[in-house]
Formats: C-alpha cells, sequence, structure tokens
C-alpha cells in the first residue's frame, strides 16, 4: 500500500520536528519510513526556488505571481521525486514529507482574491498532479499554529536576526493571509486540521501533536 502523508503549516509551526517525532514512532511500530522535507535545497533543481527565496527575483514574495513561483517549486518536487524517494514510495514505504504540492496551495494562493482560488487549485492539481505525474498525498495534515505564535518562533531559531529570514517569513502580512489559507484548505479541500496551541493559547508540547497525528495515520494504514 503505497502511503503518502504531508505535515504542513506556515513558516515556524514545527513542521520538520513532526515528521521527525512521527518517523520514529513508526518505525517503533515497525513499520518503513522515508522521511523527506521540501524545497529539496541544494539540488540544481531547486536553484530558482532558493533564488525566489532569497529575493532574486523581487524583494517581496508578491513581487513574484502565483502561477511562476508554483513552477519552481513543483519542478523542484518532480526531480526529487524522480531522482531521490519514487522507489520508497513504490515499494510501500511510508513517506514522510515536509512540505508537498499543499505547499503551493498554501503560498502561492494566497496571492489571489478569493474568485480566483478555484481556478488556481485546479490548475495546480492538473499541472502537478496529471501532467507532472507527481503522486498524490494520502492526507495532508496542517498544524494549526497562528502567525503571531510562529513569528516568535522563527526569531528564536534565527536568534534574533531577522536578515535569516526569507521573504516568506518576514512579511507578516503575507504568513497571515497563508495561516488563513490553510484554513480554508482545512475546511474545503480535505486537509486536516490539528490544533496545537492549549486554550490559553500556548504551544501544546511536540509529544501531544505527534500523538494526534499518529492517531489518525495509524487508522489509515
Amino acid at each position: 500500500m503505497r502511503s503518502l502523508f504531508i505535515i504542513e503549516g506556515i513558516d515556524g509551526s514545527g513542521k520538520s520536528t513532526q515528521v521527525e517525532l512521527l518517523r520514529q514512532r513508526l518505525e517503533v511500530c515497525g513499520k518503513s519510513v522515508r522521511r523527506i522535507k521540501l524545497p529539496n535545497y541544494g539540488s540544481p533543481a531547486c536553484a530558482p526556488v532558493e533564488q525566489y527565496l532569497a529575493g532574486a527575483y523581487g524583494a517581496d514574495a508578491d513581487s513574484v505571481n502565483a502561477y511562476a513561483a508554483s513552477a519552481f517549486f513543483a519542478v523542484d518536487r518532480f526531480a526529487y521525486f524522480r531522482t531521490e524517494w519514487q522507489q520508497d514510495y513504490e515499494s510501500d514505504k511510508i513517506i514522510l514529507s515536509d512540505r508537498y504540492v499543499s505547499s503551493n496551495l498554501i503560498h502561492q494562493c494566497s496571492k489571489l482574491p478569493a474568485d480566483k482560488h478555484a481556478d488556481y487549485i485546479a490548475w495546480l492539481n492538473d499541472f502537478e498532479y496529471t501532467k507532472m505525474g507527481s503522486p498524490r498525498p494520502t492526507a495532508v495534515f496542517y498544524l494549526d499554529v497562528p502567525p503571531k505564535v510562529t513569528s516568535d518562533l522563527m526569531t528564536g531559531r534565527y536568534e534574533g536576526d531577522e536578515g535569516k529570514k526569507d521573504i516568506h517569513e518576514r512579511n507578516g502580512e503575507y504568513l497571515r493571509r497563508c495561516y488563513d489559507m490553510g484554513l480554508y484548505c482545512c475546511e474545503h479541500y480535505g486537509f486536516i486540521r490539528i490544533p496545537c496551541l492549549d486554550q490559553n493559547g500556548n504551544m501544546l508540547p511536540r509529544e501531544q501533536i505527534c500523538e494526534m497525528i499518529f492517531r489518525k495515520i495509524e487508522g489509515m494504514l
């Protein structure tokens, strides 16, 4: 059974942490797991993505339109799949991915007015899954961590050096749109929302968040 599980969320929401915890949890249960992370920084196919995020095509995320930016990330994903993890996927290893096509939906669709969302999403799904042939995910889990929380977490990650943030990370208004788009996808496009804050607005323990996701994955295997 081919399984591709995606962890999504805005920058700083804890995606990499959850992917690693889930990998460990699944392997303890005897599952064969491959962890991947996107973008695939350092690869030749990722060069346009890295230039875009560094501001080479414009100092702001909105400087590059949703369709052009989506193409950069789509090529990176396709190349990574075909050269590095296709064999594991087709041999039925569980693939855990930190970001995927769903990141285009969250980050690029947020650049468009609401009346253009449906057209973009239809284009994106056809482009990546039909025309390019990237595998469709089994499930997409969206870490619900608001920008006001992730901003503090990212500042800690970069030790207060704001210059280390890419053009997405340093644009608070853009991250707010992305966050709202993620919630919209939970309501309308099948993302599974994972609430990550307690009733006081503090982050839940990472192990508790992992447990919520693990139980849902367990029921799909």
